[in-house]
Parts: C-alpha cells; structure tokens; sequence
C-alpha cells in the first residue's frame, strides 16, 4: 500500500507548505503564548482566534513509541516504529522513527527531523537518533 497524500485543510495548510520546504512549523497562541500541536482554528486555552506560526527547532525526544506488527505501509522489510516524539519546543508530533533497530529504540531519546520523499510526490517528516544517542 502507498502513503496517503495529506489532505490539507486551512487550520493545518501552513503545516505542510513547512514539511514541503523541509521544516516543522507549529501554531503558538498570540493570545495567551501556548505552543499548540496538532494546529487548530481556537486556542483550548484562552480561546483567542488569533495565531502566529513558528518555526521548530527538528530535535526533541522519544516520549512513546509503538511498532506496529500488522501494518498495510511496505517498508522494505524493516519495522515500521511509530513514534510520539516531543519537540524541544514542548510540542508533541506523531511520526515515524528511523535509522534504529527497535530494540534500540528508548523513551527519551535524542532524535531529529529529516525528510523523505515517497511515492507520488509525497513528502512527509520522520524522525532519527541524534548522533550517540542510539
């Protein structure tokens, strides 16, 4: 099965124009300053409509992982690992973890962004460990 092409909408376009020019941009309130990831219309803090975009650092750490064993994306024989990973910035963002045996694979490590182009075009951030923390 291929990836999915992301359907944009207008609270979450601003997302992937970022991972289509290689970065990872989030919302931050400009009302009461809360970073906020997934991106929405309203802040869930001080309701404010008001939001400026930012752009995130790429590192952070592995705060949870799942290795799916039943999975309908080829990955050339290699585990997919699906991994919530907490950007410096205090953000969470769901993606794939790569490069790592997963058994080596450990909450609180060390990883940054790259980014792949797959299939059609689609081009979507994963995540890899930082040099020595694997």
């Amino acid at each position: 099965m291929k990836r999915r092409v992301p359907l944009p909408v207008r609270d979450d376009q601003f997302f992937w124009d970022g991972v289509a020019q290689g970065e990872i941009r989030l919302q931050r309130c400009a009302g009461c300053g809360k970073l906020r990831h997934p991106p929405g219309p309203i802040c869930p803090w001080c309701h404010s409509l008001e939001v400026r975009i930012e752009r995130a650092s790429g590192r952070g750490t592995v705060y949870s992982y799942v290795i799916p064993r039943h999975t309908a994306i080829e990955s050339d024989g290699d585990p997919v690992i699906v991994a919530l990973i907490e950007l410096e910035e205090g953000a969470r963002l769901v993606s794939n973890l790569c490069g790592v045996a997963p058994d080596r694979v450990r909450n609180g490590m060390a990883v940054e962004v790259f980014f792949t182009e797959f299939e059609d075009g689609v081009r979507l951030h994963q995540f890899r460990p930082m040099e020595g923390s694997a």
